[in-house]
């Protein structure tokens, strides 16, 4: 048997909340009357029109799925915070509580490991494994699986492209038919007077971009995955880690990350390519439905940045899951509520309506998405999600995430040493020696 010792915020937040639990649980009821449909609550993360089923949102597959299930089922939606982190902390709460409401959740893949380890999701049917994972992108599966069995459902699965203005590609002289490495882009930016927009605020987006250039470089944040806490290998002090934090640097010390680089979350990165001095953008595909600007014309997309020249990038993996509560009443009826959300026409439909991409491989063919992805870009989706890097698919990524996040901080303090003193730290941390 594995020795696993729970994530040091993990045990924290359980801790701190079992007084709470009641509380809790008292939010939402997932029971229904013998004479009517069961009520099962869905906490999805913030999309667009958030709770209001007219928007083509998590909100409207629940309505729709609820009228679809003759009578069987209701589903409530309950919206969680906007960050990832935040998101992470408050399922982890309610989970860690025995709150009986969580009957579907969308979680974030880089957290399935630390709550499937933690035993906090239902058993799937293994009658509907083949189903969940038919006509999925493999990074979805990946990214579901724990311990060689599937803990959650292909959901939406995220992506990130290089985005360019064609006239200041075409000013710096950058051929975009053809691979781009990061020192490419930040020479163009330089020579345009243009920036370039990252995320490198202290949240779970800089380790995404982390990890990516890490993937990007050969190299892994995390060795052996499933190894317990006092056996994790970590590949942060390595040549990879290396070309990823000079990266960083550059990016930070030419200025083309923008004045506020270190605060730069996915919004403010898109604000600042859309500004006057936006020339280039790292960013998931929601960014072509959420650009504003009258040059929107000039607006195109790319494979991401290559870390090394000659080496194929691994652009970043993220998207969301579907999980059943352990402690839900109505498991079975969550599974088959999870089978309707996740099916071929309402992934279509809802990547169509809020940008955010489909696990289905079939989705990509339908002319809703292809609208809605015009010009090659729905195929790009596709074709980026079939080299795509996940983030370590570890029970103790929060704590990784989080040692990342300070240590990488701010951007403009990165240097050589960085790696091989995070991962000292990082060990440390994982081993009780040190503190977060």
């Amino acid at each position: 048997m594995k020795r696993l010792r729970p994530p040091r915020r993990g045990i924290a937040i359980s801790a701190v909340m079992v007084m709470a639990a009641t509380g809790l649980a008292a939010c939402g009821s997932s029971s229904g009357s013998s004479s009517g449909p069961a009520h099962l609550t869905w906490y999805i993360n913030p999309d667009v029109g958030n709770a209001d089923p007219s928007k083509g949102g998590q909100a409207t597959l629940a309505k729709e799925c609820s009228d679809a299930s003759g009578g069987k089922y209701k589903i409530k939606v309950q919206l969680l915070p906007n960050s990832a982190s935040d998101q992470r902390i408050q399922l982890l709460r309610r989970l860690a509580g025995g709150d009986k409401t969580m009957d579907l959740m969308s979680v974030d893949p880089a957290f399935v490991s630390e709550f499937a380890a933690a035993g906090y999701f239902a058993p799937m049917p293994q009658n509907m494994v083949k189903e969940f994972t038919a006509d999925r992108v493999q990074s979805s599966i990946d990214a579901s699986t724990y311990d060689g069995k599937l803990m959650s459902v292909p959901f939406w699965s995220n992506t990130q492209l290089l985005w360019y203005k064609k006239s200041v590609a075409q000013k710096a002289g950058l051929d975009m038919s053809k691979p781009v490495t990061w020192d490419q882009l930040i020479a163009a930016a330089q020579k345009t007077k243009m920036q370039i927009g990252v995320q490198a605020a202290l949240y779970e987006g800089y380790s995404v971009w982390i990890n990516a250039l890490i993937a990007g470089a050969g190299g892994e944040i995390v060795k052996n995955p499933n190894a317990t806490y006092d056996k994790i290998q970590l590949g942060l002090d390595s040549a990879a880690g290396r070309d990823a934090a000079r990266i960083i640097k550059k990016v930070a010390s030419t200025g083309v990350g923008g004045p506020a680089m270190g605060s730069s979350e996915e919004t403010q990165s898109l604000n600042l390519f859309m500004s006057p001095q936006g020339g280039f953008l790292v960013n998931w595909p929601y960014t072509y439905g959420a650009y504003t600007a009258k040059d929107k014309s000039d607006v195109a997309a790319t494979m991401y940045p290559e870390t090394v020249a000659g080496k194929a990038a691994r652009p970043p993996y993220g998207g969301i899951q579907l999980a059943v509560g352990k402690d839900s009443r109505h498991p079975a009826l969550a599974y088959q509520a999870a089978a309707c959300i996740t099916s071929v026409k309402h992934q279509a439909d809802y990547m169509a309506a809020s940008g955010n991409p489909a696990s289905s491989k079939a989705a990509y063919d339908t002319a809703e998405v292809k609208k809605a992805f015009p010009n090659g870009i729905a195929d790009l989706i596709r074709k980026s999600l079939d080299v795509a890097a996940a983030r370590p698919l570890t029970p103790y990524w929060g704590d990784i995430s989080t040692a990342l996040q300070q240590r990488f901080s701010p951007p403009n303090s990165v240097n050589q040493n960085t790696p091989k003193s995070t991962q000292s730290f990082i060990l440390r941390v994982l081993n009780g020696k040190a503190l977060l």
